[in-house]
């Protein structure tokens, strides 16, 4: 599999990674031996960068990394976990005293000394324009706790605060076919910039993969029953903030337009991928064939009227509703 180096980390990660919200919680049961099963059926395909939180499952995510690349020692990933979201989201709450805690709660989770990347987690608006949030972060970087640090936003604006701040190593941002907004300037601020961009939620929750219905239905436990109105978290979090009936539509026409032979899915991270200063993309898996699916869009190579197709359907069913928002 391709890589690219990671931003102002200057470690080189897959161009597909594997985010592993769904082994922690809100997706539905997954249990121990398949995720360990989706983490090796990752590695074996090439995926050398995965990306975890230590809210998803309160911590479990983190520990089944840790138990599984104990286990192998041989391999070479790269781990971003991200923190700040298991407290109020309070601005006064992102503190060194508290960075101290949720970092030595991730080494201890992942059986590491120092954390390859961590990103704070969607945190207040006012987090990202923080002089001592930095700095913060900066010593701990300077105390070997981790080796950088990015963020992880839910805002184009948000975005681009980040990318200007000296050492921030890579962004992760909400970016797929039916997110479109980050092309504007998030990707050309943060090439020049060195900063690596982590295109997450790249599926829109499931809806790029061509499988739902109207009539689909979901877990109780899945966020994607239980968030649709943004109860629980930003709305953008699931299905990227799309009306989900509108969302089937648009996802039906974007798989009529994906060429024979490849998975609406696969198209969908391939087309991310295409677009200039894009590091890596994160999507998830609850099983051993999606892992492997998602993994295999790395080398799945677009017609050149794909690009023209995706920003067609958007403008027709999506940027209305969802261009102002993030």
């Amino acid at each position: 599999m391709d890589v690219r180096t990671l931003g102002r980390t200057g470690r080189k990660v897959s161009v597909v990674g594997l985010g592993t919200w769904q082994l922690g919680a809100d997706w539905g049961d997954v249990t121990h031996d398949e995720a360990i099963a989706v983490l090796d059926s990752a590695t074996a395909a090439g995926v050398t960068f995965f990306d975890t939180a230590d809210v998803y499952g309160d911590g479990r995510s983190e520990q089944l990394i840790g138990e599984y690349l104990k286990a192998r020692p041989e391999l070479d990933v790269f781990v971003a976990t991200k923190m700040g979201r298991r407290a109020e989201q309070d601005p006064a709450n992102f503190t060194l005293d508290n960075f101290r805690a949720w970092t030595d709660r991730s080494r201890t989770n992942l059986g590491v000394e120092t954390l390859d990347l961590v990103q704070l987690h969607c945190p207040p608006t006012p987090v990202f324009s923080s002089d001592e949030v930095y700095d913060g972060l900066d010593l701990l970087v300077q105390e070997g706790v981790l080796a950088a640090y990015g963020v992880s936003v839910e805002t184009v604006d948000e975005a681009l605060t980040a990318i200007a701040r000296p050492n921030v190593a890579s962004v992760q941002v909400i970016f797929n076919a039916f997110r479109l907004k980050p092309l504007d300037e998030v990707l050309p601020a943060a090439k020049e910039a060195g900063v690596g961009i982590i295109a997450r939620v790249p599926l829109a929750s499931g809806l790029l993969s061509g499988r739902y219905t109207t009539s689909t239905t979901f877990a109780p436990d899945d966020h994607r029953t239980y968030n649709r109105g943004g109860e629980a978290f930003d709305v953008g979090e699931t299905f990227s903030g799309v009306d989900f009936e509108t969302g089937v539509r648009a996802a039906q026409e974007f798989a009529a337009a994906v060429p024979e032979g490849v998975h609406p899915a696969q198209a969908a991270i391939a087309w991310i991928l295409a677009q200039d200063g894009v590091t890596a993309a994160i999507p998830g898996a609850r099983n051993v064939n999606q892992s492997r699916s998602n993994a295999a869009a790395a080398d799945v190579v677009l017609p050149d009227d794909f690009d023209r197709t995706v920003h067609d359907i958007y403008d027709r069913y999506l940027r209305e509703a969802i261009h102002p928002r993030w």
